[in-house]
């Protein structure tokens, strides 16, 4: 870390990440290097790549997991709760108030109209950092060919996520041994300035937590607060509710959704439409439009669920109320894991930060990364440029103007988010 914020100025940073956290995983990580690594320069490069390849290893929402990481390293776990927590917030209450929307009046075409600018400016944001990180990260053509193939295996082969950054690690493990001079990003990480002292005492700080002790109090406090309030719905309303359904279903998924939104969207849709008959395959469908256009992780597509199953079939509540009690239950569960996992595993990723093998280990889970940022790249841009198989014509003239100005005019993310959700309105409504 070069320059240490004080609290405040890395509350205020988070809570406004938190309302233009648009763009899924890639669109957020991107928003944050650019902010965090080249402007501000609270982390320097090597040290933002390195947490983010941590939270790419572990299951839930990485984007959010970084925010945690990064929130711990500045000011220890009350710095990483308070990231963690505004990152997912605003979130929270838009998605809430748009599912009671839904539920309650069916489709919200005026909210449709109003994000339908955001997909072709997700498709640019993704694609600037794109070049960024690539500049940064692939430094030889080992490196690149890592992406290449790591492009190709998702894209083409539909290779799981996990077994690539799987793949990635043990070739950098491979490498560290054989070719190490392949590995040169490894070997000789980027700086951006000095840290301060301050700066290196915090960093020790955080290391010396990396003991069996501090990770089972971490643990035994995480676990419990983890199911308390599924426990307390399963002892008033009885343990067949459908409240305790839905802290388990989504509980048990948080467990399980290794390689992002994505690969979790599937396993939810089965559960939710066929297993429970919660909704129906068209209603998850909306979910999913009202979660990929707005701010947070790509994720709170399960708070829908939660939020709409509880309100067309909880029993003894009003639906209103039913619903934000399945909402915010299911956000909790989702969610409450990923802070254990940064706060038992992040400080035993500080205490290697100079091993060699790990770091060429993810140098090429870096490179990795790269190609699956490159996949959702390709995917957003046909998403947005040809919807439905047809083709839009001012998404593809958007994205082309958004990109030109991030590149060559550096224009900022929060006039790039509001022109661009103003435009999209204007487009349909006009």
């Amino acid at each position: 870390m070069t320059n240490t914020p004080t609290f405040f100025e890395a509350f205020r940073y988070w809570l406004k990440l938190g309302f233009i956290s648009f763009g899924g995983p890639a669109g957020q990580i991107s928003i944050m290097h650019k902010d965090l690594v080249e402007e501000k320069q609270w982390i320097d490069e090597d040290h933002f790549l390195q947490a983010l390849n941590y939270c790419m290893l572990l299951p839930g929402p990485e984007a959010q997991q970084l925010t945690v990481y990064i929130g711990w390293l500045l000011h220890g776990h009350l710095g990483g709760l308070v990231a963690g927590v505004l990152f997912v917030l605003p979130a929270v209450f838009i998605l809430l108030f748009l599912s009671w929307i839904y539920a309650a009046f069916g489709n919200v075409p005026t909210v449709e109209a109003l994000f339908y600018g955001l997909k072709p400016a997700v498709a640019a944001i993704v694609a600037e950092a794109l070049i960024r990180m690539g500049k940064k990260s692939l430094k030889n053509g080992v490196l690149a060919l890592i992406a290449v193939l790591s492009f190709a295996g998702i894209y083409f082969a539909g290779i799981p996520f996990p077994l690539i950054v799987l793949g990635a690690g043990l070739i950098g493990f491979a490498g560290s041994r054989f070719f190490p001079s392949a590995f040169i990003a490894a070997d000789k990480p980027q700086k951006q300035g000095v840290p301060s002292q301050a700066a290196g005492e915090k960093a020790k700080k955080r290391r010396s937590q990396a003991t069996l002790g501090h990770s089972l109090k971490i643990i035994a406090v995480c676990v419990p607060l983890w199911v308390f309030p599924v426990v307390v719905l399963g002892l008033t309303r009885g343990w067949n509710d459908i409240f305790v359904d839905i802290g388990l279903l989504f509980g048990k998924a948080a467990m399980v959704t290794f390689g992002g939104a994505y690969a979790v969207l599937a396993y939810i849709s089965q559960q939710a439409v066929s297993h429970y008959g919660w909704m129906l395959p068209e209603q998850m469908m909306d979910g999913l439009g009202l979660a990929e256009t707005t701010p947070g992780p790509l994720i709170m597509v399960t708070q829908f669920v939660g939020f709409f199953a509880a309100y067309t079939h909880a029993q003894g509540m009003s639906p209103a109320m039913a619903g934000l009690t399945g909402g915010l239950l299911t956000t909790w569960v989702t969610f409450a894991p990923c802070f254990m996992w940064i706060f038992v595993g992040a400080p035993y990723i500080e205490r290697l930060r100079n091993n060699r093998t790990l770091g060429a280990s993810l140098s090429a889970i870096t490179a990795a990364v790269v190609g699956v940022i490159l996949n959702l790249c390709v995917l957003f841009t046909i998403h947005a440029i040809r919807p439905s198989g047809g083709f839009d014509a001012f998404a593809l003239v958007a994205s082309l103007v958004i990109f030109l100005g991030l590149v060559r005019f550096k224009w900022g993310m929060i006039p790039v988010i509001l022109g661009s959700a103003l435009a999209g309105w204007l487009w349909k409504t006009l």
